[in-house]
């Protein structure tokens, strides 16, 4: 077992309401693939959660979600805009370029977020045959820099992008959190804003594994089931992906505990922002804290806590809070840090 961690929201157990489902869908046996009633009223709750006027998938991780969503709407001599520190160009060790067989146009960012402006100076080269063909604006709500993206900022480049005659996807791996921080709907932050395709997960808020792919656009991705099949991301005893969506979707769970986390984040950030030597390096709106350390502290703290490093040039560092993250774990991070301001 690891230390108290901030590392990644990854780490956090499962809510046991979530277990219990796993628990209850254990008896008996059960249609495989999806073909279950129960995986037919999750897909049909999500539809209406997200909107509805869309189809629903569930397949197994992020990363798969990201994969066939893109897929869905690319061909090889496409390219997908996103941010340079998006997780489908960081962190999926070029899944999308490899099942796609499409571009990534990673785009620099201040504070994770795509913008117009930002956009623009990289749609250059379209109609010419040497140039792979921009088709898809992907972005990531919450940001991998914690920010989120405000409801207007989300209409004018949803709109900026269907001007363009592309599609627009979001990376929705925390988009329970950006609800949660906008108290807001999630058809207000996809259907309403005007989204294409959308993923959303589970996983990093209190399920074992499993995420959602919303397609908005169900007449231009009918071959999601071949590529989800491809991409090895159909799980066969798919009651178990199913049951815990019904636990996560039950009363709200999943904006709740999305709710508990960037609640413990905000404490976390004005904690140690009271710390002279410690600066807050971007806004708090989701479950992760960005903040600069004293170099000397770095070893020291990491071998009590677990976290990661964001940017070592600049001793950035990265704490992740969980929908389980607890006071008295914040507390015990807290006095420790402490402690090595005062010494």
């Amino acid at each position: 077992m690891l230390p108290i961690s901030f590392g990644s929201d990854n780490h956090s157990g499962v809510h046991p309401l979530v277990m219990k489902a796993l628990a209850d869908a254990n008896e008996g046996f059960c249609f495989g693939y999806g073909d279950d009633e129960l995986s037919e009223n999750v897909c049909s709750e999500l539809a209406n959660l997200f909107g509805g006027g869309c189809d629903v998938y569930l397949v197994m991780t992020g990363t798969g979600a990201n994969v066939i969503a893109l897929q869905s709407l690319l061909s090889s001599f496409n390219a997908v805009i996103c941010a340079k520190t998006s997780h489908i160009n960081v962190d999926e060790c070029g899944a999308v370029q490899k099942f796609t067989q499409a571009r990534l146009y990673p785009v620099e960012t201040p504070d994770g977020k795509l913008s117009p402006e930002l956009i623009l100076p990289v749609l250059g080269g379209r109609g010419d045959q040497h140039h792979s063909q921009k088709k898809i604006v992907s972005i990531t709500q919450n940001t991998e820099y914690g920010t989120t993206y405000t409801i207007e900022e989300l209409k004018t480049l949803a709109d900026f992008v269907h001007s363009r005659n592309m599609y627009f996807h979001i990376d929705g791996a925390r988009l329970a959190n950006a609800a949660a921080h906008l108290n807001v709907s999630l058809k207000e932050i996809t259907k309403d804003i005007g989204a294409d395709i959308v993923s959303f997960g589970g996983t990093k808020n209190g399920m074992m594994f499993g995420e959602a792919i919303i397609s908005y656009v169900p007449q231009l991705t009918q071959d999601i089931i071949y590529y989800r099949k491809q991409a090895t991301q159909l799980y066969s005893k798919h009651r178990f992906i199913s049951a815990q969506f019904a636990a996560y979707l039950k009363d709200k769970l999943w904006f709740e505990l999305a709710k508990k986390a960037n609640a413990n984040a905000l404490i976390l950030s004005e904690k140690l922002a009271a710390i002279s030597q410690i600066q807050i390096t971007q806004k708090v709106q989701a479950n992760a804290v960005f903040l600069i350390l004293p170099p000397d502290w770095i070893v020291s703290l990491q071998e009590r806590y677990r976290f990661y490093m964001w940017d070592e040039d600049r001793f950035e560092a990265r704490l992740m809070c969980s929908w389980n993250t607890t006071i008295e774990q914040i507390d015990a991070i807290v006095d420790d840090v402490k402690e090595l301001a005062n010494k």
